[in-house]
């Protein structure tokens, strides 16, 4: 067993489902190998200023079914600076914490990184709706926020048929259209907006709706990614062009909340059991990940360095099936 006696967990960036699922299983699997661990408040602001308690068996029951994070979460501006880091490592070490679990997205992944570069040994957790961690297949959430979008589009289809209307709704995904292109497969969206990819308005929306409407088509649904932006005014071009009346919805937050899916929970789980049992392996500065359908690790740095782009296949069948 390395020398490890005491970690700490954080939950940084975007809340996600599953979240607290993760931070359960870090400290059940902690306390089964007789680690202490720590709950740090508010992710790396909470760190600076020292919102640090010991957690309890008891401290984490009752949790795996909440969405959103019990340890809550914050932006830092002043960990972003070199004198914040080494602040946020003092104040690790004034607790005692030799190592610290960090579950989040990208830049919390790349503020885990600074703080290994001054000496602290962290584990990452990919917890983002995104999607959008390059090394890993799968982040926790994701699959919770899918479904509330997908419950969102069948509600809103209801609607769009009764009056032959066509909806236009943005999801989130700022730089990552994997709820966008999911969803609107699952949705049978006519189109679906990616800011991965270039669009032509009249091309990519507006003859596709004119085609199914010549088709006899009485209800029409465009998904556009948050990256993309512009629901409103995407709406309003469609109603001139085709005279369609036509109606935008922003999902906006309600998509991070609600009771996680079963795979959000197992996954979580897996991947907080994951990030203790390197520790006590003696392994330091990990990123807990999916990959190739398994639940594994990888060094911090390479993690960090590798990009993921859109599912082609995903993006061609999405054209396919909206014939």
């Amino acid at each position: 067993m390395a020398n490890i006696q005491a970690i700490g967990v954080l939950t940084s960036g975007g809340d996600a489902p599953g979240m607290n699922a993760a931070v359960r299983a870090v400290v059940r699997a902690g306390i089964y190998n007789n680690l202490k661990v720590y709950g740090i408040q508010k992710g790396y602001e909470g760190l600076l200023n020292g919102y640090i308690e010991e957690m309890t068996i008891r401290s984490v029951g009752d949790i795996i079914q909440k969405g959103g994070t019990i340890l809550q979460t914050a932006r830092s501006k002043e960990f972003s600076t070199p004198a914040g880091v080494e602040k946020a490592y003092t104040m690790a070490k004034v607790f005692g914490l030799d190592a610290l679990v960090v579950i989040g997205g990208d830049g919390s992944f790349r503020g885990a990184r600074e703080l290994s570069q001054v000496g602290m040994n962290v584990i990452g957790i990919p917890g983002t709706i995104d999607n959008d961690i390059a090394c890993s297949e799968y982040t926790i959430g994701y699959d919770t926020a899918m479904n509330t979008v997908l419950d969102a589009i069948d509600k809103i289809r209801d609607t769009s048929y009764s009056h032959e209307r066509c909806s236009v709704l943005e999801v989130m995904g700022r730089h990552a259209g994997w709820i966008a292109i999911n969803c609107g497969i699952a949705g049978g969206a006519e189109a679906i907006i990616l800011p991965e990819k270039k669009f032509d308005i009249d091309k990519d929306i507006i003859l596709p709706i004119i085609d199914g409407r010549n088709r006899g088509k009485k209800h029409y649904l465009v998904i556009v990614a948050e990256g993309v932006g512009g629901a409103v005014e995407i709406a309003k071009y469609i109603e001139e062009k085709t005279q369609i009346v036509t109606r935008a919805t922003i999902l906006g937050y309600i998509q991070r909340g609600g009771t996680p899916t079963i795979k959000d929970r197992v996954t979580a789980s897996q991947m907080g059991a994951l990030a203790v049992k390197l520790l006590v392996e003696g392994k330091q500065n990990r990123i807990v990940a999916v990959r190739n359908g398994r639940v594994t690790d990888l060094d911090i740095n390479e993690a960090l360095n590798m990009t993921k782009t859109i599912d082609e296949d995903l993006v061609e069948l999405s054209k396919v099936l909206a014939l």
